[in-house]
């Protein structure tokens, strides 16, 4: 019998604040110098809250956020703290 096996997906293991605010919290501390990966994973974060009603809550076009936040995405700082506001997460810096 032939296995049937599935893309693994984040978004869909990412159910409460508190989870989405952890892997963000990880992927800042995994990222290094790439910002692409957080990019990413607040596509993921996105994604598991809904695309649309993030679309309505930053002003900004889905078609848009889904290419900013993707890994090949390359978006300005205003829409990453957009994204992080609407997404009712908070930034926050200590000493490295």
């Amino acid at each position: 019998m032939a296995e049937k096996f599935t893309r693994y997906d984040t978004a869909e293991y990412l159910k409460t604040d508190t989870d989405m605010a952890a892997y963000l919290d990880a992927c800042l501390e995994e990222a290094g110098d790439d910002p692409a990966f957080i990019a990413h994973a607040l596509g993921v974060i996105a994604r598991a809250r809904g695309m649309s009603q993030l679309a309505r809550d930053t002003g900004l076009a889905r078609e848009n956020l889904y290419k900013a936040l993707s890994s090949d995405g390359n978006p300005e700082f205003g829409t990453i703290l957009k994204v992080i506001r609407a997404l009712g997460l908070k930034l926050h810096v200590r000493s490295a």
